[in-house]
């Protein structure tokens, strides 16, 4: 009996320092209180570092974000294009590389129709590359041309690699790598966000997109018209 009472209190007291100490160090990962020291918290798919928030810590060029929210890359023409520069119009963004034999082709081939059925409107194409270290604005401009590409509504950019993984997941939530990307459209709004993803190999998808492309033309001209 009396060996069952002290377990019963080293167990008692056992707990009690727990809480003791979980009360000074605070709640830790998982705690429903609120997020540990230094944890990131994820807001709408996008991390807001806790400090950076209270603090209320000024915006930062785009390559110094914690999180990109715009962007900044070189176009075929050699001129800096930027996330502000596209902005009042849609656009659809694409990721690729000059020497794919294949997959890059046909993608292509899908924005030289876009660019043929929307000619002269005001959306635009950006088409990202995935190897920029073969890919010049040279290099660019020629493969440009074997699809026709419009020098204002279709933009070929170019640009630090590392900086062009961090404006594919962060601000376009699309994996890229060197040499790799998915067959995905991003559909970005005329104020910067994203609409939607359009699977381009799917004929229904690449249907969709048209027209969601047409409706949010639509409203961009009826915008502009008020």
């Amino acid at each position: 009996m009396k060996t069952a009472i002290h377990v019963f209190l080293i167990l008692v007291l056992g707990v009690g320092l727990g809480l003791a100490i979980r009360a000074v160090r605070g709640p830790g990962r998982g705690s429903s209180n609120g997020p540990a020291d230094g944890e990131t918290v994820y807001t709408n798919d996008q991390p807001l570092d806790v400090d950076a928030a209270v603090n209320d810590t000024p915006s930062k060029p785009p390559e110094d974000e914690e999180w990109l929210s715009r962007f900044v890359l070189t176009e075929r023409s050699g001129k800096s294009v930027s996330s502000e520069d596209l902005a009042g119009h849609p656009y659809v963004i694409s990721f690729f590389f000059s020497t794919c034999p294949a997959s890059c082709v046909s993608q292509n081939q899908k924005l030289k129709a876009l660019q043929d059925e929307f000619e002269g409107q005001g959306v635009r194409f950006v088409a990202i590359s995935v190897d920029p270290e073969t890919d010049t604005p040279e290099v660019l401009r020629e493969y440009a041309t074997r699809f026709g590409a419009d020098k204002d509504q279709w933009l070929f950019m170019t640009g630090d690699l590392d900086y062009i993984r961090r404006v594919g997941a962060e601000i376009f939530r699309l994996p890229v790598d060197k040499k790799f990307h998915t067959d995905r459209f991003a559909l970005v709004d005329a104020d910067g966000a994203i609409e939607g993803f359009y699977n381009w190999p799917e004929p229904r998808q690449f249907e969709k997109l048209k027209e969601r492309i047409t409706e949010m033309l639509n409203e961009t001209s009826s915008s502009d018209s008020r």
